[in-house]
């Protein structure tokens, strides 16, 4: 717990990372009143950060198939905050379907996650009548969210100069340079500091077609090649689901292939989609896949959000103002040196 912040609030703090992570640090301490100064080594575009290439969904339920608990615990806090702070961000749930002959993996996935409410295909096709007839059933989680990270960033950024705080880009700094309080969220890069962290690579695809609309985003379930179809607005969609464990950030050809391949199995119209953009970002991740606030005195470090970035990085925020201003430890995600 730090005594550091008079009454004005201008205890300094420094933030290394102005994707989703570091920016609901610094959204979440200059709203508490502390003088935010957020250091970002790319430009204003974002492109170098993994937030970039995310796919913004907010799917705790949905994320429970294959995560630790922790991850839906922190999940669903995360969405009041983003309730609380971006009232615009879409809430119109998470559809999960799969074609008959995949249908024990669905069965799994169903029995692995909860709030969810079952949909015959009838009314599948009143939920998303693009899909009319396409399969039988779905799985509907009516709580679940999606956000496009390439409009949330910038809202993030200047919910932040609203809030007082300094984003300064082209900033490459170093902890031990800055003085009061230091949080860490460079991904990857932090492996000067962490040394088990890795990039675990996450391909996307954009395309674009006026075929089809769909209202939430669309998980395939799939025994080789999951995916997900996310709608981005203006006739776009984001087509994702590898995750490959590997730090090369090219999009491979097979991945290419397999995403293309299954969105077309989703709907035929997919075919006659034009491809927009190939890209990828490197999640960072720990062993075990799970996030982790690092304390040592004044310096913190906040990192391996891999898959799950958006998802968990205002939970993430809340628990760091937590600990700076009452000492308060959450022990599944903290560690103090």
């Amino acid at each position: 717990m730090y005594q550091n912040k008079n009454a004005s609030g201008e205890s300094p703090v420094s933030i290394i990372g102005a994707g989703v992570g570091g920016a609901w640090q610094a959204l979440l301490f200059a709203q508490a009143g502390y003088a935010v100064t957020v250091h970002e080594r790319s430009d204003a575009a974002m492109t170098e950060s993994t937030s970039h290439w995310a796919g913004g969904m907010l799917a705790p339920w949905c994320e429970a198939e294959s995560s630790e608990p922790v991850i839906s615990r922190l999940g669903v806090r995360s969405l009041d905050l983003w309730r609380t702070h971006f009232p615009q961000t879409p809430f119109n749930g998470s559809l999960v379907v799969a074609h008959a002959r995949d249908r024990t993996d669905f069965e799994r996935f169903a029995k692995l996650t909860t709030n969810h409410r079952r949909l015959d295909a009838c009314a599948l096709s009143e939920l998303e009548p693009a899909l009319e007839g396409r399969f039988r059933e779905g799985l509907f989680y009516p709580d679940e969210g999606h956000v496009e990270p390439r409009r949330m960033l910038p809202a993030l950024h200047a919910a932040i100069a609203k809030a007082g705080g300094t984003i300064a880009f082209n900033s490459k700094v170093e902890a031990d340079d800055l003085d009061g309080i230091v949080i860490d969220c460079r991904g990857v890069a932090a492996r000067d500091k962490q040394s088990d962290i890795r990039g675990v690579k996450g391909e996307m695809i954009v395309i674009e077609t006026s075929e089809l609309d769909l209202a939430r985003p669309v998980r395939l379930i799939h025994p080789r090649f999951p995916l997900y179809v996310i709608p981005r607005g203006d006739g776009r969609f984001m087509l994702g689901a590898t995750s490959i464990e590997s730090e090369d950030t090219g999009v491979s050809v097979r991945s290419a292939l397999e995403l293309l391949g299954t969105a077309y199995a989703v709907h035929p119209a997919f075919g006659e989609a034009r491809i927009v953009e190939f890209g990828s970002g490197l999640r960072p991740a720990f062993p075990d896949n799970l996030p982790r606030i690092s304390i040592d005195q004044d310096r913190i470090a906040v990192n391996g959000l891999y898959r799950h970035g958006f998802l968990l990085a205002p939970a993430l925020a809340e628990l760091t103002l937590g600990y700076v201003e009452r000492g308060v430890i959450d022990n599944e995600v903290m560690r103090c040196a």
